[in-house]
């Protein structure tokens, strides 16, 4: 329900497996959370009766959003760069000033500090085996996505005249 049907804070899903995996799997639901909210099964039986037009809004947002986060790494390419997604709602970003040493916490301390400057909220790629990169997600109201790449794009342009001014 989260990325598809861009309802991310509903904390429920299927799985379709053999008897035993099926088994298991209630065991650890059984011991975490016992039940969905009736509110998040309540909005999931809402989307999924919607599901054509939810899907076609999604899959436009998605593509457009994309086409913006293209332009905005060809616009710095200089100091970001991307395998550009197929799919999917998320993108991994090279910051070309970062460290790719796992041991660097360069993206930790990156996403802190631009979280703390500016309010945007990316994911460290270290969480990912990706040290000197970042997630980014684009699935959301294109006018966050524009106003979040600006405030991105400020945080990166100081970051590289800070190490001008100290190399």
């Amino acid at each position: 329900m989260s990325k598809a049907f861009s309802l991310a804070g509903l904390r429920l899903g299927w799985i379709i497996s053999n008897r035993s995996v099926i088994e298991e799997c209630i065991r650890h639901r059984d011991y975490n959370t016992i039940s969905c909210g009736l509110m998040d099964d309540t909005l999931a039986t809402h989307a999924l009766l919607h599901v054509d037009p939810l899907m076609k809004r999604n899959r436009q947002l998605v593509r457009d959003n994309l086409v913006i986060l293209d332009a905005w790494i060809e616009r710095n390419k200089n100091k970001v760069s991307y395998v550009k997604p197929r799919a999917g709602t998320m993108a991994l970003l090279r910051i070309h000033a970062l460290s790719t040493d796992p041991l660097s916490g360069a993206s930790d301390a990156f996403c802190i500090d631009l979280f703390k400057q500016t309010g945007v909220f990316v994911a460290p790629g270290r969480c990912f085996d990706f040290e000197g990169w970042i997630r980014v997600g684009y699935a959301c109201e294109t006018s966050m996505l524009v106003a979040g790449l600006e405030k991105l794009q400020d945080y990166i342009d100081r970051l590289h005249e800070s190490m001008a001014t100290v190399a």
